[in-house]
């Protein structure tokens, strides 16, 4: 059975890092468990590295943390869908949230059962995700005091994880205006300035966060160490947090272009081969269901992952540094996201080290 093996000390030195560099500017974080699917064990490492707050967008993870006996503030990254709304109020500490008339019930719902639950209301500035656009977000964030009044704690954006924007200095400034024109409106000012995710640390790295934002979600960067917005690996950070390892079960030459017309494969996409003749060929226990095959590093040099099926990947170990046998394993390092596909496949065995 294909297996991820954990590595808990990369891990917790990872959030140890990202957390001082966070407090270093006067910024708090959410550590965001999501692409482990809330896993336990990483919560209990991330707390203990001195985390204060589990950032998650599943109800599911954070029923999966608790009911492990593990206790965290909890920011719920996405709502779901209403008839779980008294879940959010039994599980979930604050709410990020992007639509006036959700908050409004969710709002109701606490006030009649007396669960208090406070709300960051997230604004658009480009990414084009969640939220109010921040041109029309002024309005909004009036009536939106109105409804929850101080249990809106605060406000937040999203870059990079849609629209692929980068983060500067100016997008955060539009919270901070945004801020000041409630308190200049209502008297009352907002406690959170939720601004960044990974794709925004390097505004952190150079000092350059403007005075004022006081919170990030961070995932990637804690999990993977590396930021892919920005393509480069965090500075300071681990990236052997997790090791895939793939079954060979089994090898053969074969041709490295398939013999006849050529149409779709069973996801729907036209392959392309090159012509390189005869190759040795690894069929390892795992596919498109367990991992995203482009997100793969094989560990052992001279590997080339070619392409896969639901539940075949397709190894080129021609030019391999080792030679391999049915029953060996091959070693991969994962982005994020082969690794969200990897945590959420209950056929990859978790293994932690």
């Amino acid at each position: 059975m294909a297996k991820v093996v954990v590595n808990t000390v990369s891990i917790g030195a990872n959030a140890k890092r990202v957390r001082e560099l966070a407090e270093v500017n006067g910024v708090e974080i959410a550590a965001v468990t999501k692409v482990v699917c809330g896993d336990p064990t990483i919560a209990s490492i991330l707390l203990n590295s001195g985390v204060k707050e589990i950032g998650e967008s599943r109800l599911e993870n954070i029923s999966r943390i608790t009911n492990a006996g593990i206790d965290s503030d909890f920011l719920l990254l996405r709502l779901p869908e209403r008839s779980k709304f008294r879940e959010v109020l039994d599980n979930v500490d604050t709410v990020l949230i992007g639509d006036l008339d959700s908050l409004s019930k969710l709002y109701e719902l606490s006030s009649e059962t007396g669960q208090e639950v406070n709300f960051i209301y997230m604004i658009d500035t480009g990414d084009l995700r969640e939220g109010v656009m921040y041109y029309e977000a002024e309005s909004v964030l009036e009536k939106a005091f109105e409804i929850a009044g101080e249990n809106l704690e605060g406000i937040g954006t999203n870059l990079g994880c849609f629209g692929g924007v980068i983060a500067t200095p100016k997008k955060f400034e539009i919270l901070l205006s945004l801020g000041e024109f409630l308190r200049k409106k209502t008297g009352y000012s907002l406690r959170r300035y939720s601004a960044g995710n990974t794709a925004s640390l390097p505004l952190l790295e150079k000092g350059i966060v403007p005075k004022g934002i006081n919170h990030f979600r961070l995932g990637e960067s804690i999990l993977c160490g590396t930021d892919v917005t920005n393509n480069r690996e965090v500075p300071g950070t681990l990236q052997d947090t997790f090791t895939l390892y793939g079954e060979v079960i089994e090898i053969a030459e074969k041709p490295s272009v398939p013999i006849g017309e050529i149409g779709r494969d069973a996801f729907g996409r036209i392959p392309h081969f090159e012509d390189k003749g005869k190759r040795i060929k690894a069929i390892l226990d795992l596919g498109e269901q367990d991992v995203l095959p482009s997100g793969l590093t094989p560990l052992v040099g001279g590997c080339e992952v070619l392409h896969a099926s639901s539940d075949h990947l397709i190894v080129d170990v021609t030019e391999s540094e080792k030679s391999f046998s049915v029953g060996d394993s091959i070693g991969f390092r994962m982005s994020y996201g082969a690794l969200l596909r990897v945590m959420t496949s209950p056929y990859i065995r978790k293994v932690y080290e």
